[in-house]
């Protein structure tokens, strides 16, 4: 009889190491409930639509990592990836629209099909907050609350806080066409990923670490460049914003976020205590998602 294991990219979690995992945790859940945020726990899957239509039909996750299955009715589901599209579903079903600003937590297994290496893995933990006002505060208080959970375990030290804006849809439109064109002129140095998202999710390219992509990047126009003053304004008041609370960051003008609902601020906090996987944690704004699943025009982040 074959030894039974672990399926590739799933583990057992017990021991010393399950202590330091529940010890994360309770250090987010203190951090996020002094900010007001309350904790809210969705299915672990919904209807494949949640993610395929928010998350964006070009993505990666749903192009290649999403663990979807048909029920027994007929209906597809699937493992939730990530947490945002299935608390915005939430917010969007149970009619909270009158109760904003509204503030949840969470924390709970993901699931996503990818190539296990190192720090990934197919079965993971995941805590995550969702603020939803349309307000360059609720960006400040995310990253200030995303610095202060690091700082309390002990990181802010060996971390890097790198923000970016992507705009609202005039200045995205504006990038990409720019974009789109610079990368036509160097099609034949990209990789076969980045070729294939060249027509599909061309920001994507910005995010790649294949290396003949990264020299292609280099030297690409700049995503600041094409901002609206709209757009600009609202930056310019999250960055003072964290002048203000004194929180060191880095404007990273390549930085952009894998899932098509972003729009302006995107932030990460970077290590290179980790090898290949620098980013500790990482999150954004948007602005249509909730609208996309007939919410109504409520912003997130």
């Amino acid at each position: 009889m074959a030894k039974l294991q672990c399926v590739r990219g799933t583990y057992d979690l017990y021991g010393a190491a399950k202590r330091k995992t529940k010890q994360v945790v309770r250090t987010g859940e203190e951090v996020v409930e002094k900010y007001g945020f309350e904790e809210i726990e969705t299915p672990i899957f919904e209807f494949t639509e949640v993610f395929a239509r928010n998350l964006g039909d070009t993505s990666d996750i749903v192009t290649k990592e999403m663990y979807c299955f048909e029920d027994r009715g007929g209906e597809s589901l699937t493992l939730r990836p990530e947490g945002t599209a299935g608390v915005v579903r939430a917010f969007v079903s149970n009619g909270m629209q009158q109760n904003l600003p509204v503030k949840f937590y969470y924390h709970g297994q993901m699931f996503r099909y990818e190539r296990p290496q190192k720090g990934r893995q197919r079965q993971f933990t995941q805590f995550g907050v969702e603020l939803l006002a349309d307000t360059p505060q609720a960006d400040i208080e995310v990253i200030a609350m995303a610095y202060e959970f690091l700082e309390k375990l002990g990181l802010s030290g060996q971390v890097t806080v790198e923000v970016n804006s992507l705009g609202d849809a005039e200045s995205r439109n504006a990038y990409r066409e720019k974009l789109v064109a610079y990368l036509k002129e160097h099609f034949d140095e990209l990789s076969a990923d980045s070729k294939n998202r060249l027509e599909r999710n061309p920001l994507r390219v910005l995010d790649s670490k294949e290396e003949c992509d990264k020299a292609v990047v280099e030297k690409a126009p700049l995503y600041a460049d094409s901002l609206n003053e709209k757009s600009k304004a609202f930056f310019a008041k999250v960055l003072d914003g964290l002048d203000r609370l004194g929180i060191k960051y880095r404007v990273n003008n390549r930085l952009v976020r894998g899932l098509d609902y972003y729009s302006h601020t995107v932030f990460e906090l970077v290590t290179d205590k980790l090898g290949a996987q620098g980013t500790v944690l990482a999150g954004g704004r948007y602005d249509g998602l909730v609208e996309q699943m007939g919410g109504g025009a409520v912003a997130g982040i």
